[in-house]
Formats: structure tokens, sequence, C-alpha cells
């Protein structure tokens, strides 16, 4: 993904008030490597994942434990209408305040 495809990561990190080492460090990227995608080069779909998680999403990635993927997964697979019922209310509720 280039940048410019749906990501404009240099504007969004404008829009944060971080500089490139502040916001590329969230996500493990070193600030060259972060420079080379602001500029352009294509960014690898695990990136792409953080960026959002971290940066759009305002998810502390710290605190996600593999066994709440492990149960989310699980749930989807096994129920999903269960899954996406909850899904829809826990986005209205973050909505909500």
């Amino acid at each position: 993904m280039k940048n410019s495809d749906t990501l404009d990561v240099r504007e969004i990190r404008r829009k944060l008030g971080l500089n490139q080492s502040q916001f590329w460090s969230k996500i493990g990227v070193t600030q060259s490597g972060g420079s080379r995608y602001e500029s352009g080069r294509n960014i690898p779909r695990p990136v792409q994942a953080l960026l959002r998680l971290v940066h759009v999403e305002q998810i502390d990635i710290n605190k996600v434990k593999r066994d709440d993927v492990d149960v989310a997964e699980y749930l989807k697979a096994s129920n999903p209408d269960l899954y996406k019922t909850l899904k829809k209310e826990a986005k209205a509720k973050r909505k909500a305040g």
C-alpha cells in the first residue's frame, strides 16, 4: 500500500502532533523506516494493520493479549451472528462515550 492509497500516514502523524520517532516507535518501526513509508514506499500489510490499530483506532496494543484474539476468532467462527451483534453493540457503546 502506498500511503496515498488509503492511509496518509504523514497526515495522521501530523494530526496527532507526533514527530516521526514518536509515531513510528509505537508500532516498532524505526524513524528512518517510517520516513521511507511517508515518502511513498509500499507499507507492508502487518505495518498497515498496526498503523490502523494504534494510530487510527487508538488501541493500546500493549494491552491486547493473545487469549483475547483467540476468543474473538473462536466466537467469530463458531457463532458469527452473536459475534456481529456484540461487535455492533461495542461500536455503539464506544460512540456513545
